[in-house]
């Protein structure tokens, strides 16, 4: 089955706890704080794999979870770092951060890899903490935890020519015709209900080959998503090359009148769609009713500047001259580079904190304020106490007192309540 959207939950590892410990060793009596960093979580990583061309694999596995790093341990010892989770993509894949749609990043080359959730970095044991004034620290800080995320992945395919046209054109028969692809072919409506690639060799004795994608039959309305319309319009803006496929027949529509009508739906999609080259393949030759409608396509079509190409998927009439035209054109079109470059990370500054009130509490968020919180053990009175001191620096007590904050009134913090005391 061919699946190219998929919605998962990555959760990235929780750096490791940093630890509280002492030297107690024979002759050093006075040994002075030992505890070692905790390890940072593991990232969660998309990892571009050829060998994949759909998102099957996310239709049974949604929540990925990378594992926490460990827990620093007494002698200065470090905990260990959390090995990265890394989750195999196809190429194409398109990676959108649920909540606001914004492209985090477009994966097209084999092995391009992008950082979808980072890990916490490790807590700091005691040791760390050792000042001219603080000589035995008896807190460490907690790891870190994990960013996560929802995020929806859409596969476009990576193809050098998309078929395109209306139900019942022959685009999956001249597929077969050119192809070693075998999709389901019959004589009626959205035969085909997921695009179908195949490699097409050339003949030209260089060894040389194109990937063609069947794109299953468009309709009106196709723009605004009517029939599986933005399912299917999304695989034509990586091809290089249209092939549009008309039924010369007439029988069940006009072909100029359906030639104008598939490329009005692709130019309210997209405007870039109508920019490509287009070759027809004026199809279904075999029939005498293709035969009297070829002269007045043409006169039609070819004013225009269009290829028409007189072919029949059912005969194999013209599918040389098909496929020598096509290798012809794709020689003159540059590949396409990368479409949304990869979001970096990177260390952008933060604003300290936001202070909003309803009703009696009063929430406090921001990255730093919600990390400083989290990664602070509040069942250790020192620790609570360095993070006091922390507030006052970054301005918190003031800016609450300027909000009108009394004693005893809820402070909310990401997840943790306090009472505020003065």
């Amino acid at each position: 089955m061919f699946i190219d959207r998929a919605k998962i939950y990555v959760k990235a590892g929780d750096g490791g706890n940093g630890v509280v410990a002492f030297r107690r060793e024979k002759y050093v009596p006075r040994g002075g704080p030992s505890g070692g960093d905790g390890g940072r979580g593991a990232d969660v990583v998309l990892k571009v794999d050829s060998n994949l061309s759909t998102l099957m694999d996310f239709r049974y596995k949604v929540h990925y979870k990378g594992k926490r790093g460990e827990h620093g341990q007494g002698s200065n010892k470090a905990g260990r770092s959390a090995e990265d989770l890394v989750i195999k993509v196809p190429p194409g894949t398109i990676v959108k951060d649920a909540e606001t749609g914004e492209v985090l990043a477009d994966l097209v080359e084999d092995g391009q890899s992008f950082v979808v959730a980072k890990g916490g970095r490790g807590g700091r044991g005691n040791a760390r903490f050792v000042s001219s004034v603080h000589r035995s620290p008896d807190f460490a800080e907690k790891g870190e935890p994990g960013e996560e995320r929802w995020v929806v992945l859409e596969l476009k395919l990576l193809a050098d020519v998309g078929l395109i046209g209306f139900p019942n054109a022959g685009k999956s028969t001249l597929l077969s015709r050119m192809t070693a692809a075998r999709p389901k072919i019959a004589d009626y409506p959205f035969t085909t209900l997921s695009p179908v690639l195949g490699v097409v060799e050339t003949g030209l004795g260089d060894g040389s080959s194109f990937v063609l994608a069947d794109i299953p039959g468009l309709i009106e309305g196709a723009h605004k998503g009517q029939g599986l319309g933005h399912e299917f319009l999304r695989h034509v803006e990586r091809t290089r090359l249209l092939v549009h496929v008309l039924d010369l027949s007439g029988m069940e529509r006009d072909p100029v009148k359906a030639f104008y009508a598939i490329n009005q739906e692709l130019g309210q999609y997209s405007e870039k769609l109508l920019e490509k080259p287009q070759i027809i393949a004026a199809n279904k030759m075999d029939l005498p009713e293709a035969r009297e409608n070829l002269d007045k396509v043409r006169q039609m079509l070819e004013k225009e500047g269009y290829d028409i190409i007189p072919i029949s998927g059912a005969t194999g009439e013209g599918i040389k001259q098909l496929i020598k035209l096509i290798s012809e054109k794709l020689a003159k079109i540059p590949k396409p580079k990368t479409v949304e470059p990869v979001k970096q990370y990177s260390f952008e500054e933060e604003e300290p904190f936001k202070i909003e009130k309803s009703g009696d509490i009063y929430y406090i968020s921001g990255k730093a304020v919600e990390r400083l919180v989290a990664m602070t053990d509040l069942d250790n009175e020192s620790a609570v106490y360095r993070l006091q001191r922390a507030f006052k620096r970054m301005g918190i007590d003031d800016a609450l007192r300027e909000h009108g904050i009394k004693p005893g009134d809820t402070v909310k913090i990401g997840d943790f309540e306090f009472y505020h005391v003065e």
